[in-house]
């Protein structure tokens, strides 16, 4: 008997499997193609999240965080002038542009130009100037952003020392930063993140918040000088200064992230899911087949 090679017999694919391994596979092909477009749009996505090149709209972002603890929101003033009104120069835009610039002398109205000392660019300085000459009748109104709030740990009032300071860093936030700095190291304004050699700082503290100082950039807070903070508020100011006298304690509040939306967010996410579970169905489809062989 003559030696025959002896080969494993071989089970046909039934037409069931044959057809889930199809099935799988394209869906697995349609699936990489939609992953791939999704990913390619994360640039166009990163895009359009950058920031407007609109003037108004950069200057409503910079007004309400340079100008509004000063001339208000809505621009009806504060502890500075009012805003919101006509203009009846022949150029109003180059007479606001100048005052924001270069300040005006003996007043609390500070230069705010770089070339003066200040924080804020030319450019800058002319989209706060149109944004505020949306106020003018007529034009529509748009209202300021405000600030993004800050983090900071809880606070230990200091002794002796009337006010909460918990609530004066919420108040210094909304009041002072502008002018001295989120970690009150000074802007356009003092710095009061160092030792005060005062018998009494607090209440040499509270004498400035309160009164201001005359021909200088510092208004008057209280609401007995014209002012919008209570005597209680003062207070609370007073101790939080208090607490960050000390540079080496200074705490350096980290800014609460703005939420920024992305497709991932929106329909953009639902599909990237049913995607991925389509991806899973096909793997397990064509494991299921080929373990049937």
């Amino acid at each position: 008997m003559s030696r025959q090679n002896q080969q494993p017999a071989i089970q046909p694919e039934t037409q069931a499997s044959a057809r889930q391994r199809w099935v799988a596979a394209r869906l697995f092909g349609v699936s990489f193609v939609v992953v791939f477009v999704l990913f390619s749009l994360l640039p166009f996505s990163a895009q359009a999240q950058t920031p407007p090149n609109d003037p108004v709209e950069i200057g409503r972002a910079l007004y309400g965080e340079n100008c509004a603890v000063c001339h208000g929101l809505d621009g009806n003033g504060r502890v500075g002038a009012q805003l919101a009104k006509d203009w009846p120069s022949i150029r109003p835009d180059r007479v606001i542009a100048s005052v924001i610039a270069n300040g005006i002398p003996g007043s609390a109205m500070p230069a705010w130009s770089q070339a003066k000392g200040g924080p804020l660019t030319d450019e800058q300085i002319e989209a706060i100037v149109a944004y505020i000459l949306t106020w003018e009748s007529g034009a529509p109104r748009l209202p300021a952003s405000t600030p993004t709030p800050v983090l900071r740990p809880p606070l230990t009032p200091p002794p002796d020392v009337q006010g909460d300071p918990n609530r004066g860093a919420v108040l210094y936030d909304q009041n002072c930063a502008v002018c001295h700095g989120a970690n009150l190291e000074g802007r356009i304004g003092a710095t009061l993140a160092k030792n005060w050699p005062s018998i009494r700082p607090d209440q040499s503290l509270r004498n400035v918040i309160a009164n201001g100082i005359q021909g200088s950039a510092m208004p008057a807070w209280s609401q007995a000088k014209g002012g919008p903070l209570r005597e209680s508020e003062i207070d609370d100011l007073v101790a939080f200064i208090l607490t960050q006298a000390q540079p080496s304690e200074v705490f350096r509040p980290t800014p609460t992230p703005a939420f920024q939306p992305s497709w991932l967010s929106g329909w953009g996410g639902v599909l990237l899911t049913i995607v991925l579970f389509i991806l899973i169905i096909s793997g397990a489809l064509i494991y299921q087949a080929r373990s049937k062989q």
